[in-house]
Formats: C-alpha cells, sequence, structure tokens
C-alpha cells in the first residue's frame, strides 16, 4: 500500500472525533484552523465551542462588540487572531454577504488568513486538490522522506508543499490533508515516537537510517526578550481598581492591565517604591505600598519572557475612574493577569 492510501486507511481509524470534521461549513472551518494555529487541539477544543455557541454564525461575529470577542479568547493567547478574527467576519459579513471565499486563492485575500489556513479551508469545505504544510506535515515528511532541509529556512516551504502536492490523491484532498496532519499529531509526533507500531515504519527512511529524533531539522533559533513588568494594584478608599488599556502595538493589543511600570531588570522593593512614588505621587496620596507577589511570575511568551509582579498601592481618598471588582471581572486581561485577579486579590 502506498504513503497516501495508508496514511489515510490510518486516519479512518485512528482519527479524533471533533466538531469542525463533522462539517463542511467555512465559518466553523475557518474558526477551528484560526483557533489551532500554534494551539493544541485538547486547548482549543473549549474556546471553539463557547465562540460557536455565542457566534453561531458569521454575522453574529462581525456584529459583536470587540471586548467581546477578547473576553472570550481569553487565555488562548497570540491574540492579533482574535482581532483579525473579528475584522475578517466583518468583511465576509459586510462585503462578502456572509459568503467566505470558494477556493484557496481568493481565501489568502482574508486578513489573518495564511497559506497554510487558506489550503485548510479550500480542502476542507471545498474539496480543492490543494496541500496543507503545518508542523506535523513537515515532520511526518521530512522523516519518511529523509529530508534534511532546514524548515525554518526560506525555501523549505516550497519545497515540502511541491512535495505534499505530488502525494495528494486528486479525488481525495480533504481526507488525505486531515490524515497527514492528525497522523503528525498522533502517531508521528515530536519526541521519541512509537516507530515500532507505525503503519509507515516499513518505508520510513528515518527508522532505517536512526535518524527519527533529528528530523525534522529547524535550526534557526528564536530570539527571546526578557522584559519587568511592576503592575501596580491601587486601591482606593472604596476598594476600586484602576485599569488602563493597552492600545500601544505589541503583547496584548487592546486588553486590560493595571497601571504599569516596566524597567530594564528586577529591582528590588524599595527601588520600585521609589519608582511609584516619583511617578504617581504627585496624582494620588500614596499611604502604603505593599509587594504582593515576593517572588517574579515568569510568563513565556514566544519570542519574550515577561517576568510579573504585583504591588498593591493604598491611596487616600476615591480615584477618578477607579471600578469594583465585580466590574472588572468581565474585562478582557491577559490570562496572568486574570489569574491573578481571580485568586490573588481579593
Amino acid at each position: 500500500m502506498n504513503f497516501s492510501n495508508s496514511l489515510i486507511q490510518w486516519y479512518l481509524q485512528n482519527k479524533r472525533d471533533l466538531p469542525w470534521r463533522n462539517t463542511v461549513n467555512p465559518y466553523h472551518i475557518w474558526l477551528s484552523e484560526i483557533m489551532l494555529q500554534q494551539t493544541r487541539v485538547a486547548q482549543g477544543l473549549p474556546y471553539f465551542l463557547s465562540f460557536t455557541a455565542s457566534f453561531p454564525t458569521v454575522f453574529d461575529l462581525a456584529n459583536a462588540d470587540e471586548e467581546q470577542v477578547l473576553k472570550l479568547w481569553q487565555g488562548l493567547g497570540y491574540y492579533s487572531r482574535a482581532r483579525n478574527l473579528h475584522n475578517t467576519a466583518k468583511y465576509v459579513a459586510f462585503e462578502l454577504g456572509g459568503i467566505f471565499p470558494d477556493n484557496y486563492k481568493d481565501l489568502l485575500q482574508l486578513k489573518g488568513v495564511g497559506e497554510y489556513t487558506a489550503a485548510a479551508i479550500a480542502s476542507f469545505s471545498y474539496n480543492e486538490v490543494v496541500p496543507v504544510v503545518d508542523g506535523n506535515v513537515f515532520r511526518v515528511l521530512s522523516r519518511y522522506f529523509d529530508i534534511e532541509t532546514d524548515i525554518a529556512s526560506s525555501g523549505a516551504k516550497k519545497e515540502f508543499t511541491e512535495l505534499a502536492a505530488a502525494l495528494i490523491p486528486k479525488d481525495k484532498p480533504a481526507l488525505f490533508n486531515q490524515a497527514i496532519m492528525e497522523f503528525g499529531a498522533l502517531q508521528c509526533v515530536p519526541k521519541n515516537p512509537d516507530c515500532e507500531i507505525c503503519v509507515l515504519n516499513s518505508g520510513c527512511l528515518a527508522l532505517q537510517k536512526h535518524k527519527v529524533n533529528q528530523l525534522p531539522v529547524k535550526l534557526k533559533k528564536t530570539k527571546v526578550r526578557n522584559r519587568y513588568f511592576n503592575y501596580l494594584v491601587f486601591s482606593d478608599d472604596n476598594e476600586q481598581y484602576l485599569l488602563r488599556k493597552r492600545t500601544e502595538k505589541g503583547i496584548w493589543h487592546n486588553l486590560y492591565e493595571f497601571p504599569l511600570i516596566e524597567t530594564e531588570s528586577e529591582v528590588d522593593f524599595d527601588e520600585i517604591s521609589k519608582l511609584i512614588s516619583e511617578e504617581y505621587g504627585s496624582k494620588f496620596e500614596i499611604l502604603s505600598i505593599k509587594s504582593l507577589n515576593n517572588e517574579s511570575i515568569l510568563h513565556k511568551l514566544s519570542h519574550q519572557h515577561l517576568y510579573i509582579r504585583f504591588l498593591r498601592v493604598k491611596i487616600q481618598g476615591v480615584a477618578e475612574n477607579a471600578i469594583s471588582y465585580e466590574s472588572m471581572i468581565s474585562f478582557p486581561f491577559p490570562i496572568v493577569i486574570h489569574n491573578f485577579i481571580e485568586k490573588d486579590l481579593l
């Protein structure tokens, strides 16, 4: 049995029952693909279910308030995906009459839809013969065919896409694409796959050459930037709190946070107290400053490591624009701040 048929047979026997696999509705498939970018299925599934319950159609999503969309997305990370999702929903609803483009080329024009997502929607919704190439596909193909091309290099995507296109059965593109992705997710996993039970083991060159754990090759390491966030939890006489919206570009755009002093490195309590007094002493009468977590919380993003601490700053009087705890918890926050509010603030 050849590579493609073996994969498809394996998939039909082993595939997970996932809601976006039981439909050809491009809205649901688009939603799932955007959510599953850089996110595991187990993490993305509850979000998919809550989004489709809250926004059954693309019109419902288009008419939603951005803060409602961000709140539902809270904890899924890479928040630009949510903002692009919302903008694309508006475009499809109001410019295209609620009808998604029905081919790969036109799907690529949608904001937030790259080559992989366009190929997934085109094949799964419209059975277009176009290959999907994601991390799972890179891994399966590089191992089976012993390809040592660095998958982070500029020509890798083209090379692997051409190979996948040569393998895809013209009468079963959706099935093949689902199969190779699922095979990478469940069987040909990144570390220590169980090659003894693999249906492709007789033809896998990496297995024959003892190179399974060396492939795929990825040489380019992401540069990680360290940042130090000192969040100021101002509370006034009414036990109300101050928030700010992150409107600047970069991480967490349009999410909410406490007032922030970012420092170049970890600073001791005396130093941060001094900075708070210099920055806010003219605006508020500061009664006390107390550290709410002695050790910084390390919050890892793809290109940044954030060292976060929270400081309670008690101020005299009633602060303008301060809000109650009950009001605050309805706002969309980065998950690290949301978790602090839920568990440690009161």
